[in-house]
This record gives structure tokens, sequence and C-alpha cells, in this order.
């Protein structure tokens, strides 16, 4: 059984961290601002600048929510402070990407371009035509963009 609930997360300075009463963290940093609500079932305390995330017993639903909760909390301050970068290489004949203002504009072989709508709160890179760096501070909506990006093509299994 995993015991990562149990573990306190450690504000770094720069990091100012609120708790409401429904559970609504909201952690801001240099990088920007995050907020969620958590299950009210939990108690997440601050406590001598660190987090800590208690549950009021050992049910198995309660169980299954204090490690994704305390998990998503050290997403939220990893966020904050250093962001999320993920890279995706395009291989194929004639295969590119672009950036045309707020959409990114694939050629993936089809006979029609695909271009996609960037959401607000993602960074979208082009350093290459073949390659995409896609960066935030939500891991999350960085790990949802970048497996909408790699469904309209999959790699290929046997070539890559």
């Amino acid at each position: 059984m995993s015991r990562i609930g149990n573990k306190s997360i450690l504000v770094p300075s720069g990091v100012t961290v609120t708790i409401s009463d429904a559970n609504i963290v909201t952690v801001k940093g240099p990088k920007g601002t995050l907020e969620q609500q958590f299950n009210e079932v939990l108690d997440i305390k601050l406590e001598d600048n660190q987090i800590v995330v208690k549950r009021p017993d050992n049910e198995i639903f309660t169980r299954k929510i204090h490690g994704t909760t305390r998990a998503l909390l050290q997403n939220m301050i990893t966020g904050v402070t250093e962001g999320f970068k993920k890279q995706l290489e395009i291989r194929g004949v004639g295969y590119r990407a672009q950036l045309q203002g707020k959409k990114l504009v694939l050629q993936l072989g089809f006979s029609h371009n695909v271009e996609v709508e960037i959401p607000a709160n993602i960074n979208v890179e082009v350093p290459k035509n073949t390659d995409i760096i896609i960066s935030g501070i939500d891991k999350a909506a960085v790990g949802q963009f970048a497996a909408e990006i790699r469904a309209f093509k999959k790699p290929e299994p046997y070539k890559g």
C-alpha cells in the first residue's frame, strides 16, 4: 500500500498557498496561479510552510483520494515554480508543424492541414518544423494537449 499521502509538501519561498473552507487551494508562484477544489472529506492544512493532507478514517474511498490529492498539490507547486514541458517529434516524409497566430498547423500526410487551437494556459514552440515543445504550469493541461496532438497521427509501431 502506498503511503505517499502521509508525506508533507514543502512550500518553497516565492510561493503562496491559500486554502479556503471548501478545500479550494490556490497556489501563486513566479510562473502563475493555479486553483483547484479538492474533496471535503480530506483535511488540508498549511502548517509551518508545509502542506499537510490528513484523512479522517481508513475507508477505501478516503485512502484512494488521499495520495491522489497530495500528488495533485505537489504538481501544482511544481507547476508554478518550474512548469512542465513535453516534447513531440514528428517523423515522416513531408510531415511538419508551424505556428500561425494562436493555432498550430500540422501537415501529417492527409489531404488537408490539421489546425489545432492552442489553449490559453499553454505555450507552444516550434524550433524546427519537426519538433513541437508544449509547456505550461498545469501538468494535466500540458499532457492533455500533447495527447490531442499525438492522436491525429499515432506513431508507426515498427518505424517510430
